[in-house]
């Protein structure tokens, strides 16, 4: 416990270095490394990609994608479109490749872990910085981090006082009914809030309706995420998907959630657009 409160004390600072004091690069270099770590802890550690040849190219994949999205380039612009095109272009001949070449040794259900782990967790991993990069986005980009971690800690604390009936016993013993109502009313209690502290005393205008989507909906997929990565690691048989984090575990087992919220917030201030 006192690892897990010291490392959350010190990741918290990095994150208000890394938005408000250092440049963005060190942001942008920081969630490239999530999306590698993602890709390899969701391949390696749950044996769903073997051939060591198929995770290498998921790993390059989505390190090629999170660069070519975080850190700018100064010989030339790459387009998003036309990056994720070319990136998922050469992870699916790479994987069939290698099934081709060891049909023997590896099965197709490898190519599919290989695709998602190196494009589709960056994808929504990138989430993060695609709203860093919005106006006002070292702002803004704290909100999928309060919806989801936001949820977690108000389900934690809703279901010790008031939970008794289960919501997944076999995938996660510990969750509640109850404690998941709290999550997503604690959640969108708490991005009000947020939306509020940042409209006073910031630029920002945030939409209130799209704070309450944001709470809410945030907090049901973020929960949906939770027990999505619970089960993979109940079917291949880990406890944690890394030890990265002291007291946390791996990117997996801190950002499950995070992984499923952060494409929604990007999506509702897409269509409703806070104004600067």
């Amino acid at each position: 416990m006192k690892a897990r409160v010291l490392f959350g004390v010190i990741g918290f600072i990095f994150v208000l270095l890394a938005l408000y004091v250092l440049p963005p690069i060190v942001l942008g270099l920081a969630i490239t490394a999530l999306c590698v770590l993602a890709a390899y802890e969701v391949m390696h550690p749950t044996g769903l990609v073997k051939d060591r040849w198929m995770l290498r190219a998921s790993m390059l994949a989505a390190a090629i994608y999170a660069l070519g999205t975080c850190v700018p380039n100064p010989l030339f612009v790459v387009p998003s479109g036309l990056l994720l095109h070319v990136v998922a272009l050469f992870l699916l001949v790479a994987l069939f490749a290698c099934l081709l070449r060891r049909h023997d040794s590896v099965h197709a259900n490898e190519v599919m872990a290989g695709f998602f782990g190196g494009l589709i967790l960056p994808y929504f991993l990138l989430s993060l910085w695609r709203i860093f990069a919005m106006e006002g986005g070292q702002f803004l980009v704290l909100l999928p981090l309060v919806a989801a971690w936001g949820s977690d800690t108000c389900a934690l604390f809703a279901g010790m006082a008031f939970g008794k009936h289960k919501l997944a016993p076999v995938v996660s013993p510990k969750k509640t009914v109850e404690g998941a109502i709290g999550g997503v009313v604690g959640a969108t209690a708490l991005m009000m809030l947020v939306v509020f502290l940042m409209n006073r005393y910031t630029s920002l205008d945030i939409h209130y309706a799209g704070a309450a989507v944001m709470g809410a909906a945030g907090a049901v997929i973020g929960q949906v995420g939770d027990l999505s990565f619970s089960i993979i690691k109940r079917q291949t048989g880990i406890k944690d998907y890394g030890h990265i984090f002291p007291g946390h575990g791996g990117v997996l087992d801190r950002f499950d959630s995070v992984i499923f919220v952060a494409p929604v917030v990007e999506l509702v201030l897409r269509v409703l657009g806070p104004t600067v």
